[in-house]
């Protein structure tokens, strides 16, 4: 029997006992990381949009700063969603949603799609991860030249582009396009048949963009909340004072988590099971790493790092997850252990090979597949 299975049955005997110890939330703990987030980012918001007009030098160090913090922002928002930041829903859903509005992401509707992820964790036939990545068979159905792009889009220069995205272009434009097919649908509805409720017509209305009405509720509020906060940025700082420094923090943030994300799922020799054989704690020891970082980048990523606990259980709270490690390391020896330097390689691991249950590289694709693929 391999380490890593005998680890695995350890795990599984010992998993009760270790998410019991740990599993505690914390009023006190929680409400202090959310005002040592929420002060030091509208502090530093107004810091580097008021600095313009002193040093764009000074300006742009404050702004450094706020990319961090957004960073915090978006993992507490994570931390909510899993209903592990605070003692209860209500308190999470309260303080999900502000974070929601700080980082531009609905905090509800994003939750939902997080927790898929952490169901299937490891198996990719159902979740490819951010990085959208292409099986052997799919990438082998590509030209050259799509190849290449394929390979261009997932480098890590991309990051802020892909923040940008995340967090502002899309929640926003899903929203709005949904939103004038919702209207566009009623219309058309009432039109057909006036004796129709409106309810009624909308309850026959089909989107990809919200699974709920709950979800759309929720899109709804953080979108209008947010927007009306823009306007009003805007005209107390002058537009372009303020999307400067917004656009470029929120950005940079996004390409951060994206990049975080992306690491602890892709890597050299990751579990990448499909369907059939997939385990859960196999994927948590070895589908997902422990990215070993600076204390400083810990706190601003609230351990996050501690990935592989996370993954063993989503109700630990972020604040625990560093003593669980450590008084549970034994169950741990076989995480993938990464660091910084670790992170352009990994994301070279861009294409999952479904025969052989992990990620490779474009290189070792060639290598492997190459001559069966051009034959064909």
């Amino acid at each position: 029997m391999s380490t890593l299975a005998v680890e695995t049955l350890a795990l599984k005997a010992e998993k009760n006992e270790l998410v019991s110890s740990f599993v505690q939330r914390s009023t006190r703990k929680a409400l202090t990381q959310t005002f040592t987030t929420i002060a030091p980012y509208m502090l530093l918001l107004y810091a580097a949009i008021e600095s313009l007009s002193v040093s764009y030098w000074l300006s742009a160090f404050f702004t450094a700063l706020l990319t961090l913090f957004v960073l915090r922002v978006f993992v507490m928002l994570h931390d909510c969603g899993h209903n592990c930041l605070y003692p209860t829903p209500e308190a999470n859903a309260r303080a999900g949603f502000i974070f929601g509005v700080m980082c531009g992401v609905p905090q509800y509707v994003w939750s939902k799609h997080h927790d898929y992820h952490h169901s299937t964790n490891g198996n990719w036939n159902k979740y490819r991860g951010p990085l959208s990545v292409l099986s052997v068979e799919e990438y082998s159905e590509l030209s050259d030249k799509q190849k290449c792009s394929y390979a261009r889009q997932r480098k890590l220069f991309m990051g802020p582009l892909a923040g940008f995205l995340y967090f502002l272009f899309n929640p926003r434009f899903t929203w709005i396009k949904g939103t004038l097919g919702l209207v566009a649908h009623l219309v058309k509805g009432k039109l057909a048949d006036r004796s129709q409720s409106y309810s009624d017509i909308a309850s026959t209305y089909e989107t990809r963009y919200w699974a709920t009405w709950r979800e759309y509720r929720h899109m709804s509020a953080n979108n209008v909340v947010l927007l009306s906060l823009w306007v009003l940025a805007a005209s107390f700082f002058g537009a372009a004072e303020f999307f400067s420094v917004y656009v470029i923090a929120l950005s940079l943030a996004g390409a951060i988590g994206i990049i975080l994300f992306t690491v602890q799922h892709n890597y050299e020799g990751v579990y990448a099971s499909g369907d059939e054989g997939w385990d859960y704690y196999t994927a948590a020891l070895a589908g997902t790493s422990y990215l070993k970082l600076p204390a400083f980048l810990n706190w601003f990523s609230a351990d996050i790092a501690y990935h592989h606990i996370h993954h063993l259980s989503a109700r630990i709270p972020n604040y625990n997850l560093k003593a669980c490690h450590q008084q549970y390391r034994h169950l741990f020896t076989n995480v993938k252990r990464l660091s910084l330097k670790d992170i352009p390689n990994a994301f070279s691991y861009i294409i999952w090979d479904e025969n052989n249950g992990t990620l490779i590289t474009a290189e070792q694709y060639n290598n492997l597949y190459g001559a069966t693929a051009q034959a064909a």
